[in-house]
């Protein structure tokens, strides 16, 4: 027999599952949950990498999205692993702008949440670099991306720095590289692959000139989700663990 207190329960759960795709009643959490079942008959679900290709595919109403993703790594899952360990361990989420910070989710983690933009302004002026691209550099100036969960869902730009800042020795956790357009966005994202891979760093990229901030934040809310169920229990993220 279920009790009002196991359906408030099982409503909390609910809501802090699907909470990043906007459900915060229980109708919208019936439809979120609804439109991953649905997902989740044309994309497998037996790795942690065909996880972050499910949420590829509802962030961006696509089937065939999936087949766009890309993990650098020792395998598919190592990125998803390596995001997961950074959540568990409180790791700083750093976004390149407002709207991609804006988009992962405050609940199931304690991890600081900060923006690249608004840092930055006065080696833009001086130089004539792009504001995202100034503001990566201060920040890795800061030591801000060092053992941290980088994602930029934006600017090729800040990609490209990045990818730079990675080439010169630092390291965070992981990267996720999702920034959208026709000019340099292909290439940036290529170029986070390479040197990721060079550098040992994990990433999750994408190809093709498709992309932007709520797709960067839906794969960062899914290694946020990862984490979670290791926590409690209900997988584990330890390699060779499947």
């Amino acid at each position: 027999m279920t009790t009002d207190a196991d359906a408030e329960a099982s409503a909390e759960d609910g809501q802090d599952q699907y909470a990043d795709l906007g459900a915060t009643t229980r109708d919208a959490m019936e439809i979120a949950e609804t439109s991953m079942e649905i997902v989740r008959q044309f994309v497998p679900d037996e790795t942690l990498a065909d996880r972050v290709r499910q949420k590829s595919v509802h962030s961006m109403g696509d089937i065939e999205f999936q087949h766009l993703l890309r993990f650098t790594g020792e395998n598919e899952d190592e990125p998803v692993r390596a995001g997961a360990r950074a959540v568990l361990d409180e790791a700083t989420i750093v976004t390149d702008i407002t709207m991609a910070k804006a988009g992962v989710t405050s609940r199931g983690h304690d991890c600081d949440r900060r923006k690249a933009i608004g840092s930055g302004a006065e080696l833009a002026a001086e130089t004539g670099m792009t504001r995202t691209a100034a503001a990566m550099l201060e920040l890795d100036r800061e030591g801000a991306f060092e053992d941290a969960i980088v994602t930029i869902g934006n600017a090729p730009t800040a990609a490209l720095a990045l990818a730079d800042c990675i080439e010169q020795g630092t390291r965070p956790a992981v990267v996720v590289a999702t920034p959208v357009g026709f000019v340099k966005a292909e290439e940036s994202r290529k170029r986070i692959r390479e040197v990721c891979a060079e550098r040992g760093v994990p990433a999750i990229t994408n190809v093709g000139k498709r992309g932007g901030s709520g797709l960067a934040a839906a794969l960062t809310n899914e290694l946020i989700h990862v984490a979670s169920d290791a926590r409690e229990g209900e997988l584990s993220i330890e390699a060779g663990a499947d």
